[in-house]
């Protein structure tokens, strides 16, 4: 049985979006991150938020367009970035693991990359741009937070 594409990408987008939000209403940052030291370049909160909704939207594009192209290992790759994508947050601010966050989120940004390196299909790779740049923004402030705390 063949899913219709709109069914798919409707159904990725729902799993993006809504895993996404769910895990950042789940773990939000509240008092323990508000008492962290925080580099100067930490971005104010509502930043987050509106750069993960464009993000997750793109994440899902790129899935959809991997399934088409039917590049298994590809869309492996991508189900690994979303799975480290989603466990972020619950280590970093559910479980409050600064160290073990950056571990995780180092990894997703090599998942990332090797998305971008494996898949054939331009516009899947070009989607992955932001995503790559923002997660390798947050891996450095990951990194900063974990140093000065």
């Amino acid at each position: 049985m063949t899913i219709k594409r709109p069914l798919l990408l409707a159904g990725l987008l729902l799993l993006v979006l809504g895993g996404g939000f769910l895990i950042g209403f789940a773990t939000r940052p509240g008092a323990w991150y508000a008492a962290l030291n925080k580099p100067w370049f930490t971005p104010p909160g509502w930043v987050f938020p509106l750069a993960w909704s464009v993000l997750y939207v793109l994440i899902a594009i790129a899935g959809y367009r991997a399934i088409l192209n039917e590049q298994r290992r590809t869309v492996q790759l991508w189900c690994v970035q979303l799975a480290l994508n989603f466990l972020w947050p619950i280590v970093f601010f559910g479980a409050q693991q600064i160290g073990v966050g950056f571990i995780v989120i180092m990894l997703l940004l090599a998942a990332i990359l090797a998305f971008m390196s494996m898949a054939r299909d331009g516009w899947a790779r070009l989607l992955f741009v932001p995503y790559a740049a923002w997660v390798a923004f947050a891996a450095i402030l990951n990194g900063a937070i974990l140093k000065t705390n």
